[in-house]
This record gives structure tokens, sequence and C-alpha cells, in this order.
């Protein structure tokens, strides 16, 4: 890793506060509709890359009685998942702390596999898909929702806050992550051996009071702090006159009344063959 400060050893964004007010967001509704359709009672579900468990209790609702099994690197992360589930009384929703490169599960163990912003953070996308599609059963399916960085925008521009996505997109690149995985992720599945893939398109928009109020705090407590920002200046991602004048940029951007965000996901649903 480049950063030793700006991340954890193997996640970009970290599990700062800010990081994860946004992932306590999300939800199987916002955030894996796509997948809802192929989902039945009984099934047995991986949730890869779970985070803090918030889009697994619904996915875990959909296949009951069938189990949901979350799997997260950092410790912190599943203790919240695991208070995620108990507040909502969903007993089939199962966490673990573990590698999504070595999975703790049997070969065929799984109908369906799914993730949310991980192949773009992981450099071994191939890793990944090989261990998901070993523990998923014949004529299981995989469904992957990742970012395209580069539809990010932010409005108004005021000139200069698409080079925060440009500076995100460094540090990521850098960290050996895939800010564009959400549209290269269709040759990848295709490689990892998976067929009948089926491609789609959401958007992720922010214009609530609240929801800009949450990007911003993201954007102050995370991209632009001092932490990441000496990184991210030390690798030439960044300069200090740019850091100022984003700073400047969303003071001003969380006032306007048009300000919103939007950025694109791509998703994915594909299937292990039978044989």
């Amino acid at each position: 890793m480049i950063y030793p400060t700006s991340a954890t050893p193997d996640y970009t964004m970290g599990y700062g506060k800010a990081i994860l007010e946004t992932q306590l967001r999300a939800t199987a509704e916002t955030s894996a509709e796509f997948l809802i359709p192929y989902l039945k009672p009984g099934h047995r579900l991986l949730d890869f890359g779970c985070g803090p468990g918030t889009i697994s209790v619904g996915l875990a609702q959909a296949v009951a009685p069938g189990e949901m099994h979350g799997v997260d690197m950092e410790e912190s992360l599943i203790e919240q998942a695991r208070s995620v589930a108990a507040s909502q009384s969903q007993a089939n929703a199962i966490f673990h702390v573990g590698d999504v490169t070595d999975l703790q599960f049997e070969d065929s163990f799984f109908d369906v596999a799914h993730c949310r912003s991980v192949l773009m953070h992981v450099p071994d996308t191939a890793a990944v898909l090989s261990e998901v599609k070993r523990v998923l059963k014949p004529g299981g399916i995989i469904a992957c929702r990742e970012m395209i960085c580069e539809s990010a925008f932010t409005y108004p521009d005021f000139g200069i806050l698409r080079r925060s996505w440009d500076m995100f997109e460094d540090l990521l690149t850098a960290d050996d992550g895939h800010p564009q995985m959400g549209k290269e992720m269709k040759g990848h599945i295709l490689a990892a051996g998976f067929t009948d893939l089926r491609m789609s398109a959401s958007f992720s928009i922010y214009t609530s009071p609240e929801g800009i109020a949450s990007i911003y705090r993201l954007v102050s407590q995370w991209l632009l702090s001092p932490e990441i920002a000496e990184a991210a200046i030390k690798y030439g991602a960044s300069s200090e006159k740019l850091v100022c004048d984003l700073k400047v940029a969303y003071d001003r951007w969380k006032e306007h009344p048009g300000a919103l965000l939007s950025f694109a996901y791509g998703e994915a649903i594909a299937q292990k063959p039978l044989s």
C-alpha cells in the first residue's frame, strides 16, 4: 500500500465515523433492488464485503427461512452488523469476520452471492470471483453493484468540484483499486467463467438537506481531512492549494439551493454454469 496513513492496509476508505454513516444509509431496497426479484424463501445467500449489515438484513428477510451469511474483514463492522440484525430480530442473518479471497465455506454452499462496492476495492478481482464461484452451487447466481466513478457529478461544480472525484480516483488507484469497476466488471465476471450475464445500471443521487449534509461531512471529515489530504499531496493527486480551494467550494456548495450530487453504479447478475 502506498498510503499507510490514508487507509487501512486493505481498504482505501477506512472505518471512520463519516464513512460508517454513509454505509449505514444503504438498505437492500435502495442498494440491491436489481437482485431482489431473484431471491426466494429458503435460499442460502452470501453477502461478501457486507460492511455494517444494513443491506444484509434486508437480503436475509428476502430469503427467510433460508440463511444469509455476511462476511467482512473488519471485526468492528461485523460487530455492528450483528447489532443491526439483533435490533431487527433477523435471526437468519449470520455474520463472520473473513477474507473474500479465502472464504471458510464448503464448495457449492450458496444459492446466491452478493456484493456492493467491494470489487472496486479488492486488488485481485479474479481471486475474489474464483472464490465466490467455488462456494456457489451450480446454477447459483452472483450479483454485483459497483461504482463508475467517472460518472459522478456535483452541481454546482464551481469549476473545481470534479477535481475532488479525480482525487478520490487517484487515491483508490494507488491502493490497487478499480474506480471504474461498475463498467469493467462484465469482462471480469465472464472471464471467471460465469454465464447468462445481465447488466443494468442505476444512479445514487443526493438532493435532500440530509443527503447534502451527509456528503459534506464525508468530504470534509474524510477526503479533505489532514490525513487523507496529506497522502494525496504526497502522491501528487492533489496540492495544498487544491485542498484549500475544494474546502471553500464545498462550503459554498452545501449552502446552495440547487446543490446535488450523483453517480452511477453498474449492476451485474450472472450464473455459475450447471456443469
